[in-house]
């Protein structure tokens, strides 16, 4: 990973080599691949490694995406309490940037995001906790991308965020002049100004992912 492609609205900070903190609410996880001249193998989740990572929830939804145009941007989507949703993202096919915003009111890195590339080749993992927007712009053709969700999917809580908000202002990695694919709902999601957020601060501001 290169660390054009690793970046964040935190001021001050160098993002390069990333690993899983535990002091950070959004962690980025490399599990650890054992090859051999066949291949390789990895453990993508195993519930007592994650603890350690203190990511401890019970995932209960894997969903599975596929997005066929390069520059799909999914996003930003958050679930409202109290159906609320931790995720742990990976790009098992092709190359996507992947963001969490942090919508937790009263937090004091409210509004700010950090970002990570997730790739079939690298296998990063982005763990994005409940109180976080999240979303992804694909960086080739056909990605897939895979998540798992700790409570299942209810479109009553389903909520959302403009990807271009100027007051949120992710850095998205597309060309210069190139408008996303986008879905007509995440072309007229709301801005953050007036955002009433139903998230409360746990007390563990956004830090950088290294």
């Amino acid at each position: 990973m290169t660390a054009e492609l690793l970046h964040s609205s935190i001021p001050g900070v160098k993002l390069e080599h990333a690993t899983a903190m535990t002091d950070n609410p959004v962690k980025l996880v490399r599990p650890k691949r054992h090859g051999d001249a066949r291949g390789w193998f990895t453990e993508t989740y195993n519930r007592d490694t994650f603890a350690a990572l203190g990511i401890s929830c019970v995932f209960v939804q894997d969903n599975h995406s596929l997005s066929g145009p390069a520059f799909t941007l999914r996003g930003l989507h958050f679930q409202a309490p109290p159906r609320a949703q931790d995720k742990l993202v990976r790009c098992i096919r092709g190359r996507i940037f992947d963001v969490a915003v942090d919508v937790r009111r009263g937090s004091p890195t409210y509004g700010r995001w950090v970002g990570a590339e997730l790739s079939a080749e690298n296998g990063d993992q982005l763990f994005i906790p409940v109180g976080f927007a999240h979303g992804f712009v694909t960086l080739e053709p056909d990605c897939e991308v895979t998540y798992k969700c700790s409570d299942t999917y209810a479109p009553d809580a389903d909520g959302g965020l403009s990807w271009d908000d100027p007051d949120i202002a992710v850095d998205w990695p597309l060309p210069p002049g190139r408008t996303p694919e986008l879905s007509a709902k995440d072309g007229r999601q709301p801005s953050l100004v007036g955002f009433d957020s139903p998230f409360p601060y746990d007390g563990r501001p956004l830090g950088p992912l290294a």
